[in-house]
This record gives C-alpha cells, structure tokens and sequence, in this order.
C-alpha cells in the first residue's frame, strides 16, 4: 500500500470545493465523507447496499449513496464515482481504480502526483 495526500479541487452539480485528497493504491474504490457530499452534489442510491471491510477484523461498513465528481490535478479535468462512506476518516479518498482508470501515478520521491500526458491530451480533443 502507497499513499500520498494532496489538495484538490473537485466539482460537482451543487458547487465546487478543495478536499484533502489521499491518494491511496491500498484502497480499490474511491470513496467521499458524506460530511461534503451535499456542498457538491445529490448523492444517488446504490442499486445494492455494499458493505466494506475495515482495519477492524470483522467489521463493516454499509455504504449505500455514490457521487460522481470532477477533479483536477495540475488543471487536468479528471472524473469518477465515489462511494459515500459513513465515517470515513478522510476528506476523500482515490482508489486504485480511480488511478489505473486515469492512469495517474505517485512520485513518492518528489512527493508528487502525476497523469498520464496521453491523459492530458485525450482532454483537449
């Protein structure tokens, strides 16, 4: 597992705001705290309730509300779902779906996040 956080943009239907994005290839799915959702946009529900294991063995979270969000990392537009999660302890969090999609990667050196310039150019068409 690698991490990294960074501040990002993200825009929804409702607004746009800067969340501390953490930027982890542990996680598969991206997720949002529901504490932000109703400043950006109307969460819809899941066609069936998943439930998320956590740290704690044995123990998990039902997760019943997706958004979907754009979002920026240096001015590329990017979008995906995330799934609202009850308690997270983050602002938000990308996924290594999110990453392999967008094909964005982690400079842990420079402690930087980086996509694809194919990427880049694909938004400009």
């Amino acid at each position: 597992m690698s991490i990294l956080k960074h501040p990002l943009l993200y825009v929804g239907s409702k607004g746009e705001k800067t969340l501390y994005t953490l930027f982890d290839s542990g996680a598969n799915l991206s997720c949002i705290n529901p504490e932000f959702v109703n400043e950006l946009t109307e969460a819809q529900p899941l066609g069936r309730i998943r439930k998320i294991a956590t740290a704690s063995e044995a123990h998990y979270i039902e997760v019943k509300e997706v958004v979907r969000l754009d979002f920026y990392i240096d001015d590329v537009l990017l979008s995906d779902e995330f799934l609202v999660v009850p308690g997270l302890s983050e602002e938000i969090i990308i996924g290594a779906a999110t990453l392999q999609k967008w094909r964005i990667k982690l400079n842990f050196e420079d402690d930087q996040v980086e996509v694809d310039p194919k990427v880049a150019k694909m938004q400009l068409i």
